[in-house]
């Protein structure tokens, strides 16, 4: 895991979500801002996994528990397709408070995956 990509990655995915928590407070259905954005968010997660799977082998190896990480890091990369599918199919306000929801909990977990990786508790 490279530490400038997660928090890169975890001020993107607040961002977005912030964005989508915005458009829902003015009452707007989804739209190509917060659905782009989302998917953004996604694509810089599986290069956080293609990262993740490639660092133990040039010597960057995790010194906290890797099954929590990669817990995490499941469970964060299946959020994205199920919202937005959810706010594809469902275009109303509430889609963008779940496109909200998801972004900040993705922010979340990307910097717990980032503070597992690099624990010094291990």
């Amino acid at each position: 895991m490279i530490e400038w990509f997660a928090w890169f990655q975890v001020g993107f995915a607040a961002l977005i979500g912030l964005v989508s928590f915005g458009f829902a407070a003015m009452k707007a259905t989804p739209n190509d801002y917060t659905l782009i954005g989302t998917v953004l968010v996604g694509v810089l997660l599986v290069a956080q996994i293609v990262v993740s799977i490639v660092a133990p082998f040039v010597g960057n190896e995790p010194t906290g528990d890797p099954l929590e990480f990669w817990m995490y890091a499941i469970t964060a990369v299946m959020m994205i397709p199920a919202a937005v599918i959810w706010a594809v199919v469902e275009r109303r306000v509430v889609s963008n408070v779940i496109l909200g929801v998801v972004g900040v909990s993705v922010a979340v977990m990307v910097a717990r995956m980032n503070e597992i990786w690099f624990s010094t508790s291990a």
